[in-house]
């Protein structure tokens, strides 16, 4: 891949001062994940008690799907308040965005945090060499590994 001024992506990292940790050594592996099919009600409730604001859908394949957050839960709402329909009609499905963002397992943080400031994604889903889900970063993790770099540059 190039950039507008022809040069290689992977170029730039050669010209890094800085080693940056692999998003590996950030991303969250433990995931609560949903099914198409799990109830928009019980997302919501899952939502709040973990205090996480979305999570992955994965299919019966383990494959990803979609994902959902919370702004994808307000359309309960809106449905719920313009059309009468009952919360309970709602699935994952029916609310769930297929449009997110993957990143490599081999990434690294700065390519991570390149993709937070140029694109509206506030977490990204984090694939290993098979395609399959490893784990997820979000904004808050990289602004872990920033505290951390700072600690061990003093």
């Amino acid at each position: 891949m190039k950039n507008f001024q022809q040069k290689s992506v992977d170029d730039y990292k050669k010209d890094r001062k800085i080693k940056a940790p692999s998003v590996s050594d950030y991303m969250v592996r433990k995931l609560i994940t949903y099914q198409p099919d799990t109830p928009i009600s019980e997302v919501i409730e899952s939502l709040l008690e973990n205090r996480i604001t979305g999570a992955p859908v994965l299919n019966e394949k383990k494959e990803v799907v979609g994902l959902i957050d919370d702004k994808d839960c307000l359309n309960v709402l809106v449905g719920a308040a313009y059309y009468n329909r009952p919360v309970n009609d709602y699935t994952v499905e029916s609310c769930m965005s297929n449009v997110m963002k993957t990143i490599s397992i081999h990434a690294d943080i700065i390519d991570v945090a390149n993709t937070f400031l140029t694109t509206p994604y506030k977490r990204l889903l984090v694939m290993d060499d098979d395609e399959k889900l490893a784990g997820q970063i979000s904004r808050r993790d990289i602004l872990r590994a920033i505290k951390d770099m700072s600690a061990h540059k003093k």
